[in-house]
C-alpha cells in the first residue's frame, strides 16, 4: 500500500492529539505553536451542550481556594461543559484529553493554566485565548475554575425517566394500516439542528411534508425494522417516537434517558422486529432498554467500569454508536472511554446476558459491512478500526487506518475492481480515505487490512457514502477551515479505481456554490442517497440566522438536480432515508 506525506494545509490536528492536551509532560506554551490548528479537530470534539445549562453550586469551599463568586462558577461550568468536557470528561478525570483534577491543576498553578488556555500547545490543546474564542476575562475565569473541585451533574435514573415518559397515542389507538399515500420508504428524516426539529421530506417531489418538534440538537434518526416507526434522539437525551402510518406522521411517545445522549436503535432480528428499543447516554454513562411500542423504560445499565487495557476505573465511559445485529437478538453497544463493545442480548431482560469485547479506546461511530455480519467501528482518537463478528459475538480484528481520526459515520460498502468487497472511512484529521477489505472468504489475504488509502479534499470530513446502485463514492469536508473546501464534496468513480499505488481520480462538486446562498459560510455535510440510489442529497448547513439548503445531485451525471430552500430548513445536518436507514444500506 502506498504512503504519502500530506500537505501542511490539509493535515489537521486530530482529536486524538487532544489526549495530550493541557498537561502533556513538560510541554511549554508558545505564542502560536507551529503545528497547532484552530479548526476541524478542535471544533469537532463533542461538547456537553445541555449539561452547560444545569445549575450548580461550588463544591465544599476550602481554605486557600481561589476567590470565585457563584455567578463566576456557574459561567465557568458552562464554558467547561461546552468547550472542554468532550476531551477531559465531565468530572475532569480525563477522556481523550488528560485529567484536570485539582491535584494536577494546583500543582501546576494559576499562571501555568492561564498560559496553556491562552496559547495552547503543539500537542493539540486549542489556543483558546489567541484564537479569540475566549476573552482574557474568560481565560482568567477558567484558570481559577480549574483550581476548584468540579461539580458533579445529577444522576438520571428510573424515577426521572418515568417522570419524563409520555405515551401520546396508545398502541391500540394507532392506525391499523397506513393512513397516508406517502412513499414512506423514500422519506428523508432531516435534522433541523438548532430548531430542535426534524423535517420529513419526500424523496420524489422534494416537498417538506411536515416538520415535527423533537429534542435539542437531534443527533440521529433511526427506523424500526418494519419501517413504521421513526425514532429521533437529541443531545438533550430526549427520544421522540413518530408513527409514519398516521395521516400526518406525528409523535406517539417520548422519554428522556439522561441529560446528554447520542444514540438510539431498535431490534431487527427475525421475530423481534419493533419489539425493543435501546438508547445510550453520555451523561449519566449508561444505556437504557425500552419497550419498542411505547418507550417504557425497562432496564438501565451503567457503563462505569475499568478501562480494558489499563484495568483502572473510569467514572464516565460514554455510550457512542449502537447498532442492531441481524444475526442474533443482540444490540452492539460502543463504550467510548473503556474501549469495550458490549453485545446485549435483549431476549430476557430479567436475566440480562451480555458479552464484553475488549476492543480499543475511544470507540465512536461505525457500521456494518455489506454482508451485515461484521460491525466495523472507529476508535477514532487512536486512529484504528475495530471489526466485530456479530454472528459469533467476538472480536475479528483491529487495524490502523494510516490516517488521523477516522470518522466514517456508518461508512461505505462497495466492491473494488481490484480488492473486492471493501468498507471505506474518511478522516477528520487529514485528507485521506481508507479502504478495509471485508471478504474473509473470497479475499482472505486482504480481509480486515487497509488495502488502499488515497487523498480526498482535505481534513475535516465527517461522512462518506455510496449505494449498491451507485458507481460513485462521496465524502464531505465539513469542518475544514477553508470555506471553499468545506463547501464542496469529493467524488470518486468506483469502477475506475485501480491498484493501491495509483490514486483514483477525484471530482470536486461545488455544492455550496450550487446552493446559491449569499451570506454566511455554509458547510456541506452528510451525503445521503434516495432509496433507489439515483440521487444523493447534501445538507448545506449555515448559521441558524442565515439561509440553509439541501442540494440534490444526479448520481449518474454528477449534475445539479434540485436545490431545496424553505424558511423552515434551519441548520439542516443529518438526513436519513427511511429505506436505507432501515436496511443498513450504505
Amino acid at each position: 500500500m502506498k504512503r504519502r506525506a500530506f500537505t501542511a494545509r490539509n493535515v489537521l490536528m486530530s482529536s486524538a492529539a487532544m489526549a495530550f492536551a493541557l498537561f502533556a509532560g513538560a510541554v511549554y506554551a508558545e505564542e502560536k505553536p507551529a503545528d497547532h490548528t484552530d479548526g476541524p479537530a478542535a471544533a469537532y470534539e463533542p461538547s456537553m451542550t445541555t449539561l452547560g445549562q444545569i445549575k450548580v453550586e461550588i463544591p465544599g469551599r476550602k481554605e486557600g481556594d481561589p476567590v470565585m463568586t457563584q455567578e463566576e462558577f456557574q459561567k465557568g461550568t458552562q464554558i467547561y461543559f461546552e468547550r472542554c468536557a468532550g476531551c477531559h470528561g465531565v468530572l475532569r478525570k480525563g477522556a481523550t484529553g488528560k485529567p484536570l483534577t485539582t491535584d494536577i491543576t494546583r500543582e501546576n498553578g494559576y499562571e501555568y493554566l492561564q498560559s496553556f488556555i491562552t496559547y495552547g500547545s503543539p500537542a493539540g490543546m486549542p489556543n483558546w485565548g489567541t484564537s479569540g474564542d475566549m476573552s482574557e476575562a474568560d481565560v482568567d475565569l477558567m484558570a481559577r475554575y480549574l483550581l476548584l473541585e468540579p461539580p458533579a451533574p445529577p444522576e438520571f435514573g428510573m424515577p426521572e425517566m418515568l417522570a419524563s415518559w409520555k405515551v401520546i397515542v396508545k398502541p391500540e389507538d394507532r392506525p391499523k394500516e397506513k393512513m397516508n399515500d406517502w412513499d414512506i420508504d423514500n422519506l428523508f428524516s432531516t435534522t433541523l439542528r438548532d430548531a430542535g426539529q426534524v423535517a420529513l421530506i419526500d424523496g420524489a417531489t422534494y416537498e417538506i411534508k411536515t416538520v415535527i418538534d423533537t429534542g435539542y440538537a437531534v443527533h440521529i434518526s433511526r427506523i424500526s425494522a418494519s419501517g413504521r416507526y421513526l425514532f429521533v434522539i437529541g443531545r438533550d437525551a430526549k427520544i421522540v417516537m413518530i408513527d409514519l402510518w398516521m395521516e400526518v406522521p406525528a409523535p406517539v411517545a417520548e422519554i428522556k434517558i439522561g441529560m446528554e445522549a447520542r444514540s438510539i436503535e431498535t431490534s431487527k432480528f427475525e421475530g423481534w422486529e419493533d419489539k425493543i428499543a435501546i438508547a445510550g447516554a453520555y451523561w449519566p454513562p449508561q444505556y437504557v432498554i425500552m419497550d419498542g411500542d411505547t418507550l417504557e423504560p425497562k432496564k438501565i445499565v451503567s457503563t462505569r467500569g475499568n478501562i480494558y487495557d489499563e484495568q483502572v476505573y473510569h467514572p464516565e465511559p460514554r455510550v457512542a454508536a449502537i447498532l442492531a445485529s441481524h444475526y442474533k437478538p443482540e444490540f452492539i453497544v460502543n463504550v467510548k472511554e473503556t474501549g469495550k463493545i458490549i453485545m446485549v442480548d435483549y431476549t430476557d431482560l430479567k436475566n440480562l446476558k451480555t458479552v464484553e469485547i475488549e476492543a480499543e479506546r475511544f470507540l465512536h461511530d461505525g457500521g456494518l459491512d455489506g454482508s451485515k455480519r461484521y460491525f466495523i467501528t472507529a476508535a477514532n482518537a487512536r486512529g484504528k478500526l475495530v471489526v466485530i463478528d456479530t454472528k459469533e459475538s467476538k472480536l475479528a480484528a483491529i487495524t490502523e487506518t494510516g490516517g488521523q481520526t477516522p470518522h466514517p459515520g456508518r461508512g461505505a460498502n462497495f466492491t473494488h475492481p481490484v480488492h473486492g468487497p471493501v468498507w471505506a472511512t474518511s478522516h477528520l484529521g487529514d485528507e485521506s480515505v481508507a479502504l478495509i477489505g471485508t471478504d474473509p472468504e473470497g479475499h482472505p489475504d486482504q480481509a480486515w487490512k487497509i488495502v488502499d488509502s488515497f487523498p480526498a479534499l482535505g481534513g475535516g470530513s465527517l461522512f462518506i457514502k455510496t449505494h449498491p446502485n451507485s458507481d460513485h463514492l462521496y465524502t464531505d469536508a465539513t469542518l475544514n477551515p477553508d470555506a471553499e473546501t468545506s463547501g464542496s464534496v469529493a467524488v470518486f468513480t468506483i469502477s475506475k479505481m485501480g491498484a493501491a499505488d495509483v490514486d483514483p481520480e477525484l471530482v470536486t462538486l461545488p455544492i455550496a456554490e450550487w446552493a446559491g446562498i449569499p451570506e454566511g459560510q455554509p458547510r456541506v455535510v452528510q451525503p445521503e442517497f434516495n432509496k433507489d440510489g439515483t440521487e444523493v442529497w447534501f445538507s448545506v448547513w449555515n448559521a441558524k440566522d442565515k439561509e440553509s439548503a439541501i442540494v440534490v445531485v444526479d448520481d449518474k451525471t454528477l449534475e445539479l438536480k434540485k436545490v431545496i430552500k424553505d424558511p423552515r430548513l434551519v441548520t439542516p445536518t443529518g438526513k436519513f432515508n427511511v429505506f436505507n436507514t432501515r436496511g443498513d444500506v450504505y
